[in-house]
C-alpha cells in the first residue's frame, strides 16, 4: 500500500470515529452525569498515553518536569474546562445541535488569530464568519431565525463556549514543541487532576453505573486518546496535509447519520442547513484542522 493510500485509511478512521463521539456523549449522559463523564473519560485518555510511552520507550521524558509546567495551563483548558462546557451542552442539547455548534470552533480560531496573534483580517475571512454565524443562527433558532426565538439559549451558549474554548487551546498548543505522546500524557494527567478535585468539591465521587463507565472509556478511547494518535500518523504520511485535513469536514454529517440510528433523534432540517452553512463558512474562510 502507498503511503497516500495509507495516510487516507488512517484519516477515514479517525473521521468515522471522530463521527461515533456525538453520539457516545448523548448516550454516556443518560447513564452519569457530566462531572462523572468528565472524571473517567480523561482518566482513560491518560492510560492510553501513558501505554503508549512505555510502548515507545519514551518513559525518561516524563522526568523532565521543568519542560511540562506549560501542562499545567493546558490540561486546565483542555480536557477540564472544555469537556466540562462541551459535556453541560450535550447535557441540555439534542446531539445533533451540541455537534454543530461546536464545530464552529475554526470560525472562533479565525477570530481568535485577528484578536490575539494580530492577522490581517481579508474579506474572505470576514464573509466566512458571516457565513458561519447564519448557520449557528438557524440551528439555534431551529429555523425560526425572522422571531430570534432559541430553542434553548443557555444551552446553544454552551456549544459555542465550548468552541471558543478548543480555539483557544489551540493556538496555545502551537507554542508546544513537544512530542505529542508527551504532552497529551501531561496535559491529561493536570486535567484529570482538576477533574478529581472538582469532582470531590462539587458532586462526591460516586462509582457509575457498568453503561455509563463503558461510554465513558469509549470516549476517552477515541475522542480524546487513540482518534487523535491516527489522525497525526494521516498528517505524517500524506503528500499534503491538504489531502487528509479535507477529510474532516466529512465528520458532522456523517455524525448526523449515526444520531440518527444510534440515538434516534429526528434530524432537524434545520440542522442540516445550519451545518452545511458553518462548514461552508469555514471552508470559503480558509480555516482547516490540521
Amino acid at each position: 500500500m502507498s503511503s497516500q493510500k495509507s495516510a487516507y485509511l488512517y484519516g477515514f478512521s479517525a473521521v468515522l470515529l471522530w463521527s461515533t463521539v456525538a453520539s457516545a456523549f448523548k448516550l454516556s449522559l443518560r447513564y452519569l452525569n457530566y462531572a462523572n463523564l468528565l472524571l473517567y473519560a480523561p482518566l482513560t485518555s491518560l492510560l492510553i498515553f501513558s501505554i503508549l510511552i512505555v510502548v515507545q520507550e519514551k518513559v525518561h521524558a516524563l522526568k523532565e518536569l521543568s519542560a511540562h509546567k506549560y501542562s499545567a495551563v493546558l490540561g486546565l483548558i483542555n480536557p477540564f474546562l472544555y469537556y466540562l462546557v462541551l459535556f453541560n451542552a450535550y447535557s441540555l442539547l439534542p446531539a445533533q445541535e451540541a455537534q454543530a455548534l461546536n464545530y464552529t470552533w475554526p470560525i472562533m480560531l479565525t477570530l481568535l488569530s485577528i484578536l490575539l496573534l494580530k492577522q490581517k483580517v481579508r474579506l474572505r475571512n470576514f464573509l466566512g464568519v458571516l457565513i458561519s454565524f447564519c448557520g449557528v443562527l438557524v440551528i439555534s433558532t431551529r429555523g425560526n431565525i425572522a422571531a430570534l426565538k432559541f430553542a434553548n439559549p443557555y444551552g446553544a451558549f454552551l456549544g459555542l463556549t465550548s468552541a471558543l474554548i478548543w480555539a483557544t487551546y489551540w493556538i496555545l498548543n502551537l507554542k508546544d514543541e513537544r512530542e505529542a505522546v508527551i504532552k497529551m500524557f501531561f496535559n491529561f494527567a493536570f486535567g484529570f487532576i482538576y477533574a478529581l478535585v472538582f469532582v470531590l468539591l462539587v458532586h462526591g465521587l460516586t462509582f457509575p453505573p457498568l453503561k455509563g463507565l463503558a461510554g465513558a472509556v469509549y470516549i476517552g478511547a477515541f475522542e480524546m486518546g487513540i482518534t487523535f494518535l491516527l489522525w497525526l500518523k494521516a498528517l505524517e504520511l500524506s503528500e499534503t496535509t491538504v489531502q487528509i485535513a479535507n477529510l474532516v469536514y466529512l465528520t458532522p454529517f456523517i455524525s448526523l447519520v449515526i444520531i440518527h440510528f444510534v440515538v434516534g433523534e429526528e434530524i432537524l432540517i434545520s440542522t442540516v442547513i445550519g451545518l452545511a452553512l458553518i462548514v461552508a463558512g469555514i471552508i470559503y474562510g480558509g480555516t482547516r484542522r490540521g
